[in-house]
């Protein structure tokens, strides 16, 4: 294609057309479409400029833990595969500067190594930071939007800009400051002291987490987002949890074609092998329409759809 042409003679690009992207992402849809890998920030800067001159939206693929895959994609993905400099993870330091394409689970050994506090809020999730960030992603432990100090972003025009970050910045399963087209290129992370017993805290959540949840299917992670309601008397949050509602309903095990609601943890949704993404919003659809008959309301996805 004309609009790849420039990358080729780029050994810090790699393009793979009409590739299967089943395996990018951890519920495995079966997918189809056109992979953009960079190697380096200048790299991404070079196909942002490029896809935006010739008008062309992007979507940026981590870990593929928290995104639904099309059965044929429309628009390019762009796969960040930036190095990260291991003497960081040597020993302890007072911030930490990581690219976005650092996986959650090198971070969280880490912590366990040397007990950084605030470090054992992402335990578990099987994600990149860049995407963490994005969608500010959590556990019971906490989010770990309350870790980060500032972001590196390019924007759909390849410009780079650092934005400081606050506790304004996020709110639940979400960020405030990324525009449509931003890419987070790294970021600064903080924590709150040393534990030298986080370790076995955390290594006793990641054994809840396998007892609870099913970590061994294909799926991505939590469907649906928990609902945050005021009580009209006191004025006090409550937490409406989507597992626990569709839990209640007895939807544990209820299926539609290769897709089946986990009898491990209700918002979680497995797949058994073969299903796509038009799949997955119908029994979305299907799943709500339940919950609405019965309840009067229906959950966001968490999930990006």
């Amino acid at each position: 294609m004309e609009i790849f042409e420039s990358f080729s003679k780029r050994p810090d690009i790699k393009v793979e057309l009409n590739k299967d992207l089943t395996k990018y992402s951890t519920l495995q849809l079966k997918s189809q479409g056109d992979l953009i890998s960079v190697f380096s920030e200048d790299a991404l800067s070079k196909v942002i400029k490029t896809l935006y001159a010739f008008n062309v939206k992007y979507c940026v693929l981590g870990k593929g833990s928290n995104i639904l895959l099309r059965e044929k994609s429309k628009i390019p993905y762009i796969k960040l595969a930036f190095t990260e400099n291991i003497k960081d993870f040597y020993k302890i330091n007072d911030e930490y500067i990581l690219p976005a394409s650092t996986p959650l689970n090198k971070m969280t050994a880490h912590a366990i190594k040397f007990g950084l506090k605030g470090w054992e809020v992402f335990t578990g999730i099987p994600a990149s930071l860049g995407g963490a960030i994005f969608m500010n992603a959590g556990t019971n432990l906490g989010e770990i939007g309350s870790i980060v100090n500032w972001v590196n972003i390019l924007n759909k025009k390849g410009n780079k800009k650092k934005i400081i970050v606050n506790k304004s910045s996020f709110s639940y399963r979400k960020n405030k400051f990324l525009s449509s087209g931003d890419v987070i290129i790294e970021a600064s992370l903080k924590h709150f002291g040393i534990d030298e017993t986080l370790g076995d805290k955390i290594k006793s959540y990641i054994e809840t987490r396998n007892n609870t949840q099913p970590l061994d299917k294909k799926t991505c992670g939590c469907t649906f987002k928990n609902m945050i309601t005021t009580n009209k008397e006191n004025g006090m949050e409550i937490t409406c949890r989507a597992g626990e509602y569709m839990d209640i309903m007895g939807l544990k095990g209820f299926r539609y074609k290769n897709l089946k609601i986990s009898s491990l943890h209700a918002n979680f949704i497995e797949n058994e092998g073969g299903a796509t993404y038009s799949d997955f919003i119908e029994f979305i659809k299907i799943i709500n329409e339940k919950i609405e008959k019965k309840h009067g309301f229906f959950f966001e996805t968490e999930v990006r759809l």
